[in-house]
């Protein structure tokens, strides 16, 4: 009982999957008011590492951060101080550096990086290719409003293509030529009657898929040519692009498309719903009803499952794949405005990134739903888009007309190593 006070002990078992920091699997008695910082000098003199040879470590109690005393964590998951506790520990993810500050003219409404390049989509209507170090290669006009979204579809040591889709109502396909630096529009697509507010490109890159205001979700070629029967001679000598499915089922504009695999598709809409697209059967295979207009969704390949970015400051995890699937997995609390942009990692299983509109940033692991890993600093505006495509760099754009890179600190190093 007076463990439950934060006074007295607790027995617990330490465990790790990272075998190279294991300790003695005995149990320790441990007092029970202890948070984090107390558990990781109990830990680090248990692996007799001192100072500057320490280690930062978190711990997961009963699959869940612990983020405060561990007696008010237990006392939370209604779990008797009598039983033994399991406890895992994981080493902590370094904190990303910010690095550079891009400067542009206007709002940055979309980041895209790939490789050593970074795509940014503006409200002066351009398009801007940088470099991963800050400095800018090239300014393209050719949209006749605000981007709202970039993705790229392919890219090699001569060639980049991409795809930018704008409040214009179209989506434009564009190949650069590195080398001279110089980028030509392949096609126009044309086809949506509001603006397009989301678009993704296939992981196979032949196909793209754009969400508009006018609530209609849009399959189009990606291809240098388009071969499809049917397409005007006109159409073709204009270099206009027409849809080659179009999909219908959302009550308002969709906010998010991401692609689950070759035939999934998934959107998100200000209409409070996801839904899980089959090409094949060209229709809803999964809809996941929330209570919240979503801004933005983003999916895990590595875990399955989705997180929703919403106006009510809060981060949602969602997993489609349960037939409780509107059941909300988690909710993330942090920002204080309402939340625009997610996405995971793609070599973390456990993280994703988030960017709202106070002026934030911040680093997540979904098993951490009371507190961030890291804020994100630097915007001293709204995050508009936020990027972590390359798993070495955290991009952000916002109404500041800046974007933001962070240099994940892990990533390099496991890079160094498989050089």
């Amino acid at each position: 009982m007076e463990a439950e006070n934060g006074e007295g002990q607790v027995q617990v078992h330490l465990k790790t999957k990272q075998e190279h920091y294991a300790v003695p699997d005995v149990p320790y008695a441990i007092e029970g008011s202890v948070a984090t910082n107390e558990l990781n000098i109990f830990l680090n003199a248990l692996l007799q590492k001192q100072g500057s040879d320490g280690v930062d470590f978190d711990f997961l109690v009963f699959d869940e951060y612990l983020r405060g005393r561990l007696c008010d964590h237990l006392r939370e998951k209604a779990i008797s101080f009598e039983d033994a506790i399991e406890i895992e520990y994981v080493e902590r993810f370094p904190a990303p550096e910010p690095q550079d500050c891009l400067l542009h003219d206007d709002w940055v409404s979309a980041v895209k990086a790939r490789d050593k390049w970074i795509l940014t989509g503006c409200y002066d209507n351009t398009i801007n290719i940088w470099t991963n170090k800050g400095k800018h290669k090239l300014t393209i006009p050719g949209h006749t409003a605000p981007i709202k979204a970039v993705d790229w579809i392919s890219l090699d040591e001569q060639y980049g293509r991409f795809v930018s889709s704008s409040q214009d109502q179209t989506a434009m396909l564009w190949q650069w030529n590195i080398d001279s630096n110089a980028v030509e529009c392949i096609s126009v697509c044309k086809g949506h009657e509001r603006g397009v507010d989301s678009v993704s490109v296939s992981p196979d890159g032949q196909r793209f898929a754009t969400g508009s205001w006018d609530t209609m979700l849009k399959l189009w070629s990606a291809e240098l040519e388009d071969s499809a029967e049917g397409t005007s001679k006109r159409a073709k000598e204009s270099g206009v692009r027409t849809p080659k499915l179009t999909l219908q089922g959302h009550r308002e504009s969709i906010s998010a498309v991401q692609w689950i695999d070759g035939q999934t598709l998934l959107t998100g809409s200000w209409d409070h719903t996801l839904k899980v697209w089959d090409l094949n059967l060209e229709g809803i295979k999964t809809e996941i009803s929330t209570n919240k207009s979503i801004f933005d969704a983003s999916y895990s390949s590595l875990n399955k499952l989705i997180v929703t970015a919403s106006a009510d400051k809060n981060l949602r995890l969602y997993d489609s794949r349960t037939n409780q699937g509107s059941v909300v997995r988690n909710t993330y609390l942090g920002h204080n405005a309402w939340v625009q942009a997610v996405m995971w990692s793609t070599t973390e299983e456990f993280l994703f990134v988030s960017g709202a509109y106070d002026n934030q940033n911040k680093l997540w692991d979904c098993r951490s739903p009371k507190a961030p890993l890291y804020d994100l600093l630097g915007h001293g505006e709204k995050v508009l888009d936020i990027d972590w495509s390359n798993p070495k760099y955290i991009v952000s754009g916002g109404s500041d007309n800046t974007v933001r890179v962070f240099k994940s600190k892990k990533a390099n190093v496991e890079h160094m190593e498989t050089k």
